[in-house]
């Protein structure tokens, strides 16, 4: 299973005083994509928000227990830290309406005060809008809105930005439940490529997609962690009954 980049011990996490996960133990291994499935409301956002630590950024969240990047309490990190080594990428394309494709991609350099020379940043720009398949599509209008872009350019474009950081871990949240087929496929070919170099982590709904690009499959239900293991074994002879009931739809 290669090196666990990602270890998720004990961990609860929720809002006010609800629990929406209970005692998750989970270990990602390094440069493969795992998916996280379950129906609606079980925690998978959740999750993922509390990777990155996003989760905190809500006034009433609470959690309680370790996640550790390559041995360290991410908690014990400063959050912005976290947040660059823990890239995200959400479920609608979100480009900053008001930066142009180039400042969309250098935006976390932008946003954290870090400067660049003017080639450094050209660089950056270039190789991750190559990493998202985009490059081709906007060499020539780098200097134009983010937002003229269709859906799917959008969202290679946040991917982009993510990966602009070089991230050790690239958090999907459902990242094609907004595009339509054709735009889907594109971003799917990307993330089969990009796990090659980088971690993945990817909440969907969607099964076909799980079977199609993940290495791994963690499946939660009602806030716990029910099964986890390599894709093809949790699809072709899941464990616990919870796990096949929502394989064959029984709830989604």
């Amino acid at each position: 299973m290669g090196d666990k980049i990602l270890k998720i011990e004990n961990f609860y996490a929720g809002y006010g005083h609800t629990w929406v996960l209970r005692n998750i133990n989970l270990e990602i291994p390094e440069k493969k994509l795992t998916a996280i499935m379950g129906p609606s409301g079980c925690g998978k956002s959740t999750l993922i928000r509390c990777i990155n630590r996003i989760h905190e950024l809500n006034p009433e969240a609470i959690y309680r227990g370790h996640i550790y990047l390559n041995g360290k309490d991410i908690y014990k990190m400063h959050p912005t830290i976290v947040r660059r080594k823990i890239g995200m990428v959400f479920q609608k394309p979100n480009p900053f309406p008001t930066m142009s494709v180039y400042e969309n991609v250098i935006a976390g350099y932008i946003l954290n005060g870090i400067k660049l020379k003017k080639e450094e940043k050209d660089k950056i720009v270039e190789d991750a809008l190559k990493k998202a398949f985009l490059w081709n599509e906007v060499k020539d209008v780098l200097h134009r809105k983010g937002t003229f872009l269709s859906g799917g350019q959008q969202q290679r474009l946040c991917i982009a930005r993510a990966l602009a950081m070089k991230p050790e871990i690239l958090l999907l949240d459902e990242p094609t439940s907004a595009l339509d087929p054709k735009a889907t496929s594109r971003i799917e070919e990307l993330i089969v490529e990009l796990k090659k170099t980088i971690t993945i982590v990817m909440v969907t709904h969607n099964i076909a997609q799980a079977v199609r690009v993940s290495d791994y499959t963690a499946f939660i239900y009602l806030g716990e962690l029910v099964e986890f293991g390599p894709t093809e074994k949790v699809f072709a002879a899941p464990e616990r009954k919870e796990t096949e009931e929502y394989l064959v739809g029984k709830f989604g």
